[in-house]
């Protein structure tokens, strides 16, 4: 199974934490922990847990169905990019390519061909999440 972004996003915030320790970084890079607040990842988290389990009872889905999957869980992390209680933290680029890849991923993980659900519908895989995304 593919790792969740926030995974990703712990892992990453350890080791500029190790690295500004060791000196290897300076200390002006100590505040990088502010970039991801514990509840931006565990709102994250939350969602895409709920993404997997609806992902997982899909059995020979219809492109709709899927879509819709994929409609939900954007909406959902839309509404996590928006909250204010996260003190004004939020999806920029690379966390954007991270769960968008996770949601072709998880999908592909699942049996669905992504590709061939994307040019069904004339777009690239890569714009699934487009019509609902505002992060």
């Amino acid at each position: 199974m593919a790792n969740r972004p926030p995974e990703n996003w712990r892992t990453w915030m350890a080791e500029v934490a190790r690295d500004v320790e060791a000196g290897i970084l300076g200390p002006e890079c100590a505040g990088v922990a502010e970039m991801y607040p514990e509840s931006l990842l565990r709102a994250t988290d939350s969602v895409l847990e709920a993404f997997e389990a609806e992902v997982r009872v899909l059995v020979e889905p219809s492109d709709e169905e899927i879509f819709g999957t994929v409609e939900r869980v954007v909406l959902a992390l839309n509404a996590v990019d928006g909250d204010v209680d996260h003190g004004g933290a939020g999806y920029c680029t690379e966390e954007r390519e991270q769960l968008c890849a996770y949601i072709d991923l998880t999908l592909g993980e699942h049996g669905v061909d992504v590709v061939a659900l994307a040019a069904r519908r004339g777009i690239d895989r890569a714009e699934i999440t487009d019509a609902w995304r505002d992060w």
